[in-house]
């Protein structure tokens, strides 16, 4: 979907209107153009705090070194990157674009969360809210295993999702944001069509204006909704030990899972 033409002939085609797991728009068609209006770097300084707290507490010395899984734009290791010496990779070639040109000084990959292996160990580990878009327990428990294999015995890793199924709400938000000629407004709409599995909806509807012209652009993703216990449980299994513990961002608590790994270190494999 480019989303160019009449605004009615963009939303009442239906193939136009649905966008797969795989073809995020606000991730790939957007990106360039339009993600940091969508979420400015500027918006993440006060949870990047918390976060870095949070895995210097966990971690059993002092920890240098960071692997963020799912790192997409690079907002947070904006941040992440005054304290530790960070390597960002994320599915997106467009948003590493963006991260890169904002983070030089960071190494890169394009991988996926579920099957990278580097060969090496970091200190800490950081899964953000990219983890959000793991709609199963079997990948879930590839990413666990991915950040427990990355993570050096006696440091850390934490898990940041959206909710968990116990905390979720449904949601309206808007979005503004404007710079120069360009202006942005953004409706999303969270809810969970079936309460029976683990998968919550999220509709975002982006309203674009450049030079005066206006475009209209629906973008559905489906994210993963997994209880509690089904977290516990996972990271648990892939060898942590598990403390949740909660985060603060404007005013708003949301609960993460900081994990620490115990234990000799053993060799990697490598799929660079």
């Amino acid at each position: 979907m480019d989303g160019r033409g009449e605004v009615g002939r963009v939303l009442s085609d239906p193939a136009a209107a649905s966008v797969t797991v795989d073809g995020l728009l606000i991730y790939r068609d957007l990106a360039a153009r339009w993600y940091r209006l969508l979420d400015p770097v500027e918006d993440h300084r006060e949870e990047a705090a918390c976060y870095e707290a949070a895995l210097v507490r966990a971690a059993s010395f002092a920890p240098t070194t960071l692997l963020e899984l799912g790192a997409g734009a690079g907002h947070n290791a904006f941040y992440l990157k005054r304290r530790f010496r960070c390597t960002l990779t994320d599915r997106s070639t467009e948003m590493l674009a963006l991260s890169r040109a904002l983070n030089l000084d960071c190494e890169h990959f394009q991988a996926d969360m579920r099957s990278l292996r580097l060969g090496t160990m970091f200190d800490v580990v950081f899964v953000h809210d990219a983890v959000m878009y793991i709609t199963s327990e079997e990948d879930l428990r590839a990413v666990a295993e991915t950040a427990f294999v990355h993570t050096r015995p006696g440091g850390a890793a934490l898990f940041a999702p959206d909710c968990v199924k116990e905390t979720f709400s449904e949601s309206t938000n808007l979005i503004t944001g404007e710079q120069g000629n360009r202006a942005l407004r953004c409706i999303e709409w969270t809810w969970d069509p079936d309460s029976q599995d683990e998968t919550s909806t999220v509709e975002y509807v982006f309203v674009l204006r450049e030079d005066g012209t206006t475009t209209v652009h629906h973008d559905r993703h489906i994210e993963g909704l997994f209880p509690r216990s089904t977290w516990m449980r996972t990271l648990e299994g892939a060898g942590y030990s598990v403390e949740p513990t909660a985060c603060e961002e404007d005013g708003r608590r949301f609960e993460v899972f900081l994990c620490r790994r115990h234990g000799l270190a053993e060799p990697l494999p490598t799929n660079r």
